[in-house]
């Protein structure tokens, strides 16, 4: 493959509008990054990542699924009995065959960004880009190539039992870029798993108090969502890749079934569903108490490989689309909280693309007017966060809702390189817009579109979810 540059300053862009629409108006906008898996650790400590491999390939599913495709040895992909080079080598071996694949767009739009590269990764300029990369990551800290995108706010994800202190070591630093947690309450929903009697006992633990009934587990969620909310979360999460239901269940039935579970004994599944069902409500009232946001992701089916499950672990790159049906888990969920004014702000998002008028219709049923946009149907996420998936998303919304009340894009990555997808996110959306003025189906009004689109890249995100 020949080394020539294809990110342009008007990649994407096919018109004059567009080129317009991006370089006016969302090119120089901070970024909010209101859902990622970024390392608070890391960005405390605040110690230069030095190594590209560390940062690339530590952690990253997308590539190992695309190196696992290209007959990459899996040694090369998640072994520890080899060189990062090596591993890097492997990686650049690999990326001429992503090929319209978002890998690709990614992998080139982030070396141009980070490290000023033009050539194109393969085999022929692996080495000198190894190097090249490497001397600027020597010197860079987290914070540093967060400051670099423009990096205004970033929300991590973490579990109800975290003691947060990487956060309250970053807002005492002082850094530009604000670093919020997530309340994601995965972990509380896992009642028929073996794990779940342990976890309590680390919910014991960071709460003081012995869990001997279900108010006790109540009480201790109680404080864990309080010390998450003066740590200044704004934002829970929820992304179990399962069938999911909303079953009528009183607090007894519930408190009866956790009892069981605490005594040892195997729980059905309708006990479990009950459990769930109370769970999610009492959720939604907290978060809605707490004015924070709600999130939901979901649609994956988890954990499909067995074999790389067992030899490597959990987020082992081997989950994918499921086809789970989620209408009526939603518009139970939803309704009942609504029935009691009791629904928080709310973020969906899907998987499975068959789902998009599902997902955009549904949010569509809760409006309110205390916040324009309070429903929001996400980003295109995982599987969907590529050019293709976006657009569509984008038009969806479009004929289904208001995209110009949407809290556009996030990064969903454990990569502090990551940020330049919110790019890649405003240039396809900047184009899509240009080509309807092209068409005649939206009016040619510079000013207008291009308030818009500051709108959804930025100042929505910042007053939908109070960051200040």
């Amino acid at each position: 493959m020949k080394a020539t540059n294809f990110i342009t300053d008007n990649f994407i862009l096919q018109s004059e509008i567009a080129e317009t629409l991006y370089h006016t108006y969302a090119k120089d906008l901070p970024i909010i990054d209101y859902h990622n898996h970024l390392s608070p650790k890391q960005i405390a400590e605040n110690k230069p990542i030095k190594n590209i491999t560390d940062a690339w390939l530590d952690g990253d599913h997308y590539k190992w699924r695309a190196m696992r495709a290209n007959g990459i040895d899996e040694i090369f992909v998640t072994g520890s009995a080899t060189s990062k080079k090596e591993k890097f080598l492997k990686w650049a071996e690999t990326v001429p065959y992503t090929l319209r694949n978002p890998l690709f767009h990614w992998t080139h739009l982030e070396l141009k960004r980070y490290f000023d590269v033009d050539d194109l990764l393969q085999p022929s300029s692996a080495e000198s880009i190894y190097k090249r990369a490497n001397a600027i990551l020597e010197n860079k800290t987290p914070a540093q190539l967060l400051e670099d995108m423009r990096v205004e706010v970033v929300c991590t994800t973490d579990d109800p039992v975290d003691d947060l202190k990487y956060h309250m070591e970053i807002a005492e630093k002082g850094f530009s870029v604000k670093v919020f947690p997530t309340f994601r309450a995965d972990a509380l929903f896992f009642i028929n798993k073996q794990s779940f009697l342990g976890y309590l006992k680390k919910l014991e633990a960071v709460t003081d108090c012995t869990i001997d009934g279900f108010d006790a587990f109540l009480n201790a969620i109680d404080k864990r969502l309080e010390f998450f909310n003066e740590q200044g979360c704004k934002l829970s999460d929820f992304g179990v890749g399962e069938a999911l239901s909303i079953v009528e269940v009183s607090k007894e039935e519930v408190a009866a079934v956790f009892s069981k579970k605490i005594s040892g004994a195997q729980l059905s599944q309708n006990e479990v569903n009950q459990y769930r069902s109370f769970l999610f409500i009492y959720l939604g009232k907290k978060y809605h108490e707490y004015n924070w946001v709600q999130q939901y992701h979901l649609g994956p089916i988890r954990n499909n490989n067995s074999r790389l499950l067992d030899q490597i672990g959990l987020d082992a790159g081997v989950d994918s689309i499921g086809d789970f049906p989620m209408a009526t888990f939603m518009s139970k969920l939803f309704n009942t909280l609504e029935s009691t004014n009791q629904l928080a702000k709310t973020i969906t998002y899907n998987l499975n693309p068959s789902q998009n008028e599902v997902f955009a219709t549904m949010m569509g049923n809760f409006q309110g007017s205390d916040v324009p946009g309070k429903m929001q149907w996400g980003s295109g996420w995982w599987f969907l966060d590529q050019k293709d998936g976006m657009e569509k998303q984008i038009n969806c919304l479009s004929n289904m809702g208001l995209l110009s009340r949407f809290v556009g894009m996030l990064t969903d990555s454990r990569s502090f390189l990551s940020f330049p997808r919110h790019e890649y996110f405003r240039r396809i959306l900047c184009n899509l817009l240009a080509e309807d003025v092209k068409q005649g189906l939206i009016p040619n009004d510079i000013e207008f579109l291009g308030k818009m689109v500051q709108d959804i890249c930025y100042y929505n995100s910042k007053n939908y979810f109070n960051f200040n």
